[in-house]
């Protein structure tokens, strides 16, 4: 029988419920058990796919074409397991299942209420993910008092109800702030956040404690005391991000571990260990992210970084830490420099400090001259250069106009262009519903024998997932390969260009897939893996 570990946030939002739930899921691993995870995200979309980066940071594309939540990439790199668009569940996929159910007759003339509909929807669903695994993890996005929990919380309740005690766990991942004008560690938060889960049935098994120090005994103790639970399962999260820190999320399993995590959580669902874990390959990758022997630095040419007065790297959260993961694998700490698109064409950024410039997706005319000039620069000046994507489609529009000499660019841009280099697939015309309807997910790529990308996967065939609905213009590839740029990997039928470089260089290779989705800390992607030994 599956067991089921929810996961719940209290007093703030972005408090880290994802890694949390994804280190759990390492921990259970560790000891031998076969773990997935789901996100419940309680907005009324359908998925991520139609919400601006800046507005709910990256999103995240599943094997099977979901446009996913970020924290799945988490789950995904911490499980080391694909993780299907399944997994992720919102209030709209509720509502318009139900909907459409109700429109077609399946309820046989009953009256669709909230109770018992919407819960038992949102348990048929969980059940669906977790079914042939031992263990599956479900994180609630957003705060405990957000009126659009409600529904998930009663699912929660009602399917321990109905397991049992012994197959359903509760955490609550919290917040204790340290209020500048009084600098100590407050509890009361917490306790409310306590109060108003009991209020919706459910009695936290384990609290994590998150704040920017560790949890001190005293107010352990306190905590222990008002929320009624074991002790020992008040457990401290600091930040590891940031000034005096390990500066990694992948120490955190290991934080939990102290704690004894895993050895209470099988006691608490009545399992018992398959195998002793071994930190041993995990704990030396923390080392090398941690404290490696060099480092190099890289320019990211972004466009979705602004935010009112703040910067969100959260938009490019996956080829962070696909750069993380290269690095630590040649013992290298990556320091990424993130660079605005417009900063460039206004003349306002050196690029030739920098060892490595990527440029990575995007959509819309935002920042285009910004990133063509990047990669102008890149290709002139024999830097290392890696783009995902846009980035692709950046890099032949730069060569079409620089070296081919034509007046090009995306007709995603300029639709009145005399040459579009980059145009819309054919599919894509006359698609008027944004939601799920670009190439999405893994397609497979046929590499041109003996090319660098060939060496660099190592293979003639390589599967990578998408996220586009414009191509490299197929009119035009002979064109730009008489001019020295190699089409170095193909769709399977040779119509769509998946791969570039430009032989001679130091690194000069591009991708219209995204490989850092598939990018796992102690598995980097190759493409990743070989731009930072080239930029070292």
């Amino acid at each position: 029988m599956t067991k089921y570990i929810f996961v719940s946030g209290g007093v703030i939002s972005g408090v880290g419920k994802g890694v949390a739930t994804a280190s759990i899921g390492r921990i259970l691993k560790e000891y031998g058990f076969s773990v997935t995870a789901v996100k419940i995200d309680p907005y009324i979309n359908c998925d991520a796919g139609t919400m601006r980066p800046t507005e709910h940071g990256e999103v995240w594309v599943t094997e099977d074409g979901g446009e996913i939540d970020q924290d799945l990439g988490n789950y995904e790199r911490f499980l080391e397991i694909p993780i299907l668009k399944s997994n992720a569940i919102t209030t709209g996929q509720i509502y318009k299942e139900l909907i459409e159910k109700e429109r077609r007759g399946d309820f046989l003339g009953e009256t669709v209420s909230f109770i018992p509909h919407v819960p038992d929807e949102v348990k048929k669903r969980i059940a669906k993910a977790g079914e042939g695994y031992d263990i599956c993890l479900i994180e609630i996005g957003g705060v405990i008092g957000d009126y659009e929990n409600i529904p998930f919380l009663f699912a929660a309740k009602s399917l321990e109800l109905e397991m049992g005690y012994e197959n359903v766990c509760h955490i609550m991942v919290t917040y204790l702030p340290v209020p500048g004008h009084i600098e100590e560690m407050k509890t009361k938060p917490t306790q409310l956040a306590i109060k108003m889960l009991r209020e919706n049935g459910i009695q936290p098994d384990f609290i994590l404690c998150r704040g920017k120090f560790p949890l001190d005994n005293v107010r352990k103790q306190k905590i222990e005391r008002y929320s009624n639970v074991q002790p020992g399962h008040v457990i401290s999260a600091p930040d590891v991000v940031g000034e005096e820190t390990a500066n990694t999320i992948y120490v955190v399993p290991l934080n939990f571990e102290k704690d004894n995590l895993g050895e209470k959580l099988m006691k608490r669902l009545e399992l018992e260990k398959i195998k002793e874990p071994n930190w041993e390959a995990w704990g030396e990758m923390v080392r090398r992210t941690t404290n490696p022997s060099s480092s190099i630095d890289i320019a990211i040419v972004g466009k979705y970084l602004d935010i009112g007065d703040f910067q969100l790297t959260d938009s490019y959260l996956s080829v962070s830490a696909a750069l993380s993961h290269a690095g630590a694998a040649n013992d290298v700490g990556v320091n990424i420099h993130w660079i605005g698109a417009k900063k460039i064409e206004e003349k306002e950024i050196d690029l030739s400090k920098y060892d490595g410039i990527l440029v990575p997706g995007g959509f819309g005319n935002s920042g285009v001259e910004g990133k063509i000039g990047a990669v102008q620069y890149a290709r002139e000046n024999d830097i290392p250069y890696l783009g995902l994507c846009y980035g692709l489609q950046m890099a032949v529009i730069e060569f079409a106009r620089n070296v081919c000499g034509l007046d090009a660019n995306t007709s995603e841009v300029d639709k009145e262009v005399a040459h579009k280099i980059i145009d819309i697939l054919p599919e894509q015309i006359g698609i008027d519903k944004k939601g799920g309807t670009m190439r999405l997910g893994a397609y497979e790529a046929f590499l041109k024998e003996g090319s660098g990308i060939a060496k660099i996967y190592g293979s003639n065939k390589v599967s990578e997932r998408h996220r586009h609905r414009y191509e490299v213009n197929s009119e035009y590839h002979e064109a730009l390969e008489e001019n020295g740029l190699v089409i170095s990997g193909k769709s399977e039928d040779g119509r769509l260009a998946e791969f570039i470089e430009i032989p001679g260089k130091k690194f000069f290779f591009a991708t219209q897939s995204h490989p850092e989705f598939k990018s796992c800390p102690m598995k980097p992607a190759p493409m990743f893996d070989a731009f930072v030994r080239a930029c070292m």
